[in-house]
């Protein structure tokens, strides 16, 4: 998996703090066939609402204390589990363990077996690069893990600094699913020199 492209112009939108939840969590949100996911790091990530529900505007905002308003968000995982109902294909690939409100949350949704079924997570500790793609038509490359705080969905003063970039150029695009799909099935395992601290090596794992 080492490479370099050639030089070639493309559009691409640049993406920056909140942006990535606007322009990435939202298209993922929005999934018909598929979202691939690789991060390094994997928290539960708590996004607005927008389901319709009788009576309530999907703009709507919940009293919080004190009369002040606040949104109304519910987990990710929620909204991977009405797509699931959707036959939409969801795949996590991760490095580091997930987070305890994620594995909480997923511990909850998938005593159905609607998410248990669509929603398949594989670990790898080489894990670091960052990529979304949904549908095989939209991708983000850049910095952000699949957490709050990398994805925007944080206040202000708790985001990270990160920087991508998204589009639907083919190249990219071909080239990320390549990537993801290699060590998805364990292709890139045979002489990883950390094959043996690793709890699970994908190639064994799949057989």
């Amino acid at each position: 998996m080492d490479f370099v492209e050639p030089a070639r112009s493309f559009a691409l939108e640049l993406v920056g703090g909140r942006g990535h939840y606007e322009r990435v969590v939202r298209a993922a949100m929005e999934a018909r066939r598929s979202v691939w996911i690789a991060t390094a790091n994997l928290k539960e990530l708590m996004v607005e609402d927008h389901r319709a529900v009788p009576g309530r505007r999907r703009t709507a905002r919940t009293a919080g204390r004190g009369g002040a308003s606040r949104s109304v968000y519910r987990s990710i995982l929620e909204v991977f589990d009405d797509l699931a109902g959707r036959g939409v294909e969801l795949r996590i690939l991760h490095a580091s363990p997930p987070s305890r409100a994620f594995r909480a949350t997923l511990a909850r949704l998938t005593k159905s077996a609607r998410l248990k079924q669509a929603l398949d997570l594989r670990a790898c500790p080489r894990v670091h690069f960052k990529t979304v793609i949904v549908d095989g038509a939209f991708v983000y490359v850049g910095s952000a893990n699949w957490t709050g705080a990398g994805l925007g969905a944080k206040g202000e003063g708790r985001r990270n600094f990160e920087l991508g970039f998204a589009g639907a150029d083919d190249g990219l695009l071909d080239r990320a699913q390549e990537m993801f799909d290699r060590i998805w099935r364990g292709a890139a395992c045979r002489g990883c020199k950390l094959r043996e601290l690793c709890p699970a090596p994908l190639d064994t794992f799949l057989r």
